[in-house]
């Protein structure tokens, strides 16, 4: 929900055209949806109005400064990136992809492509836009790489 948060501001804060990122608004709303069905099924709904003004006050805070949006985009790549790599080790070290889905991390792979291109065309050049889109796309290409190699075949009897 703070990476979605940080590109949307990212994108709206330097003028992006929409169409670059319109499907944030939509991610963002299913992600709060989820945070208040988790809070109110295990009952820390008094939590939502902390979680609320830390978001808003984020929000605002994001563009006090150039350098802190900046700031900002680069951690969520960072953090985006570690999730990934995380990930790959869990893979390498089990050597199993057991029930990880490597469709889901193509899917993830083919939006990175399509928002790239999407950047290149619209947005003509965001270094930290760029940067982002072509980390994530060869690590998600990474992961579904190392998903189809150590995908075990079902016996059947």
């Amino acid at each position: 929900l703070s990476s979605f948060l940080v590109f949307l501001r990212y994108q709206i804060y330097y003028s992006y055209p929409l169409q670059t990122y319109l499907e944030y608004p939509i991610l963002i709303a299913q992600d709060v949806i989820l945070l208040l069905f988790i809070l109110h099924f295990s009952g820390n709904m008094k939590q939502a109005l902390f979680y609320a003004v830390t978001f808003g006050g984020g929000w605002y805070l994001l563009t006090l400064r150039k350098w802190i949006i900046d700031l900002a985009m680069n951690l969520c790549t960072l953090i985006s990136a570690a999730s990934k790599l995380a990930q790959l080790r869990c893979l390498w070290q089990t050597k199993d992809s057991g029930e990880v889905s490597a469709l889901t991390w193509s899917m993830s792979a083919y939006t990175c492509a399509s928002k790239l291109w999407a950047t290149c065309i619209f947005i003509f050049f965001s270094f930290s836009v760029l940067i982002r889109f072509i980390t994530m796309l060869i690590l998600n290409i990474w992961v579904t790489a190392t998903i189809l190699h150590y995908k075990k075949t079902k016996k059947t009897d």
